[in-house]
């Protein structure tokens, strides 16, 4: 069973899936580019009450869509973080296999 991720955009509807919830971006290119930025700006200061150090992943999700070199840094880091935390492949039964 293929686990899915917690963090996922659709691009055919526009739509960042995170926990469960769904959110709309703006049709318009301009709009999403803004609000990306405003995002990563907002998470910039994370010191300060309701902005946060979530807003940086997010505003990088919201750009990822119009722009390739943050989409290959997305799409790396989601490779990466998969191979590090993602499900470790059981062992057929009846192999021993020692730990590493």
């Amino acid at each position: 069973m293929a686990s899915e991720s917690r963090f996922r955009f659709d691009p055919v509807t526009r739509t960042i899936h995170i926990l469960g919830r769904r959110i709309s971006l703006p049709q318009s290119r301009g709009a999403r580019i803004a609000l990306g930025i405003a995002l990563i700006f907002g998470g910039i200061f994370s010191f300060l009450p309701i902005l946060g150090i979530w807003m940086l992943p997010l505003g990088l999700l919201v750009l990822s869509q119009d722009f390739a070199f943050v989409r290959r840094w997305r799409r790396s880091g989601s490779v990466y973080y998969g191979r590090r935390w993602g499900r470790k492949p059981k062992a057929p039964a009846g192999q021993d296999h020692p730990e590493h």
